[in-house]
């Protein structure tokens, strides 16, 4: 079977559709609504969902012509006054208003960078690679793949630096590294709650960790007691969600994200939000997101940015800012839908392409990753 849109193409085995369908964990022992909310704040505060959203503009694009070493940017990260993008061709940097491109010339693992992620106690930079995880520090690549080092598998996903810890999602299972001690522990359907062992994306709270699991919804880890648990959606059913606000959407989700004491789930059939009580699904049809086949998800401050493949989505999970692109004129759409009241504004910039891969951002700017090239807004109101 295959998940296909205009760009890209999943491939999923059938064996795994069925796996996924009959259930790793029966029905009656499948985890409940997360009740424990020893880290989560559930305080609604009526004021702040009330706040403006915030409204990007002035787009400009980069692509191979102008930068970039190739059109495809797979991920952004915005480090200090410089830009890490993450390409099919390398590692490209922006700084002091030029671009400059890494490769495994340069001691890059592959050319093809999925994640990056900043440790911002030590300024390191881990690129999670087609073909490995590099360390890219004071100059140097150092580089971890199944063969050298204990990493779970070389297709890396999403990475995230937690303290001492570099968490890496990968087509093997999820993997923690030990910056300290060197060592690595592994974590795949043998020793956690994972239907498969392919992970998309993990994020970490204070005291937990958050994996996005193809199959097995979302598994927790926490980081004192060192104990998984599963978030699936509850009602088993792998084609539409029978059941509203009764968990996480679906069970293959693509990405987590936290902030501000919410979590946030990226699936390829909508959205999900967790604010330690309630869940709360998203989709297409009855909210703002652009789609329900979500690529990416970054969670900043009260608001989400969703990376789909129709557009970029904001919302703070009650209204809703979605830009789009007219692919034939090059001319923006800005969508803003207000509990009933929606919006459209024209741009005479716009976003590089519909389809989203990732998204970065720090005070009033904003890079977001596409299919054809990387843009950079900024904050209008």
């Amino acid at each position: 079977m295959n998940i296909q849109t205009k760009h890209f193409k999943i491939i999923v085995p059938m064996a795994i559709l069925v796996i996924a369908s009959l259930g790793f964990v029966r029905p009656e022992e499948r985890s409940p609504v997360l009740n424990d909310s020893s880290d989560i704040n559930t305080t609604n505060n009526s004021k702040e969902a009330e706040k403006p959203m915030p409204i990007y503009g002035n787009w400009k694009n980069y692509d191979s012509k102008n930068g970039l070493p190739g059109d495809k940017a797979y991920c952004v990260k915005i480090d200090g006054e410089r830009i890490l993008v993450g390409t099919h061709e390398g590692l490209a940097v922006l700084e002091n208003g030029k671009w400059k491109t890494y490769t495994t010339d340069d001691g890059l693992a592959h050319n093809g960078v999925l994640a990056i992620d900043v440790d911002q106690a030590t300024g390191d930079v881990w690129l999670g690679t087609m073909g490995g995880l590099s360390r890219w520090s004071t100059g140097k690549f150092e580089n971890f793949n199944q063969m050298n080092s204990g990493m779970p598998n070389d297709l890396i996903y999403a990475v995230t630096c937690d303290e001492k810890f570099v968490w890496v999602a990968t087509g093997g299972g999820a993997g923690s590294y030990n910056t300290y001690t060197r060592k690595w522990e592994i974590f795949t359907e043998e020793n956690a709650p994972m239907h498969e062992p392919w992970t998309y994306g993990v994020c970490a709270s204070k005291d937990k960790i958050f994996i996005a699991a193809w199959g097995g919804g979302v598994i927790e880890y926490t980081k004192k007691t060192k104990k998984f648990r599963d978030y699936v959606d509850p009602d088993g059913n792998m084609e539409i969600d029978l059941f509203p606000d009764d968990g996480v959407v679906h069970d293959i989700t693509t990405g987590t994200s936290w902030a501000n004491d919410i979590l946030w789930v990226a699936t390829y059939f909508g959205l999900s939000r967790y604010d330690g009580v309630h869940w709360k699904g998203y989709f297409d049809h009855d909210s703002g997101l652009a789609s329900n086949f979500i690529n990416f998800i970054k969670a900043k401050d009260d608001y989400a940015f969703i990376c789909t493949d129709q557009g970029l989505s904001c919302t703070d999970g009650n209204n809703w800012v979605t830009y789009t692109t007219n692919e034939k004129t090059n001319k923006g759409k800005t969508i803003i839908l207000n509990g009933t009241n929606k919006k459209e504004l024209g741009e005479s910039t716009s976003l590089a392409h519909n389809f989203i891969l990732g998204v970065d951002i720090v005070g009033n700017d904003i890079w977001v990753a596409t299919a054809e090239g990387v843009s950079h807004g900024q904050l209008k109101h």
